[in-house]
C-alpha cells in the first residue's frame, strides 16, 4: 500500500488552457498507482456547492477559498488533491497558498496565450463573450494575472498534450516520494 500522499495539485490558468485535460490525465494516472485521489473542478463545485456564486473578484475569491477549504480537508485525510481552477489572480492565489500551506500545494499553471485559449473555445464561452453574453469573462472583461511563482509551468500552447501531461505526472510523483 502506498504512503498516504496528502498533497494538493492545484492546476490553473484561462478557460481553454488544458487544465481539465491535464487533471484528469493526472487523477487517472495516480489512481492507477492506487493513490486516494480527491478531484476538484471549478465547474463541478460552481454547481453545488459554489451555487449562487457569480463572476466578481469577490465572488471568485470566495469560490477559491471554498475549494481550497475541502481541498484542505482532503489533505488532512491522507488524500491526493488535483483541483481545476481558473484562479485569475495572484491573491487568489495567495489565499489558496494560505489556506493549505506551501507544504501541502503545489500551484501548476496551463500557460497558453488568451488568443490560443480563444480559438479552441472548448465550452464557447469566448465566442459568448464576445456577443457580451459573458461580460467578466477572464481574460477579456475580468483580468487573469501572470503568476509570479508557480511550482511548474506547463506551455500547453506549444507542446504536446502527452509531452505536458508526462511532465505533469513526473512532478506530482517526485512530490509524492
Amino acid at each position: 500500500m502506498p504512503p498516504t500522499p496528502g498533497h494538493v495539485f492545484w492546476i490553473f490558468g484561462l478557460s481553454g488552457a488544458g487544465k481539465s485535460t491535464l487533471a484528469t490525465a493526472l487523477i487517472e494516472d495516480l489512481r492507477g498507482r492506487n493513490i486516494p485521489v480527491l478531484a476538484l473542478d471549478g465547474d463541478a463545485l460552481r454547481n453545488g456547492l459554489c451555487t449562487g456564486l457569480g463572476f466578481t473578484d469577490g465572488d471568485r475569491r470566495e469560490n477559491l477559498r471554498r475549494a481550497a477549504m475541502v481541498a484542505q480537508l482532503g489533505t488532512a485525510s491522507g488524500l491526493c488533491v488535483v483541483a481545476s481552477f481558473i484562479t485569475p489572480l495572484e491573491a487568489n492565489r495567495q489565499l489558496v497558498r494560505e489556506i493549505l500551506g506551501p507544504e501541502h500545494l503545489s500551484l501548476i499553471h496551463a500557460d497558453s496565450p488568451l488568443e490560443v485559449c480563444r480559438q479552441r473555445d472548448v465550452k464557447g464561452l469566448y465566442a459568448r463573450a464576445q456577443a457580451g453574453q459573458i461580460p467578466q469573462m477572464t481574460g477579456m472583461g475580468s483580468s487573469f494575472e501572470r503568476p509570479l511563482n508557480p511550482d511548474l509551468v506547463l506551455s500547453t500552447a506549444t507542446e504536446a498534450p502527452a509531452a505536458s501531461v508526462q511532465k505533469l505526472v513526473d512532478f506530482a510523483l517526485g512530490k509524492l516520494g
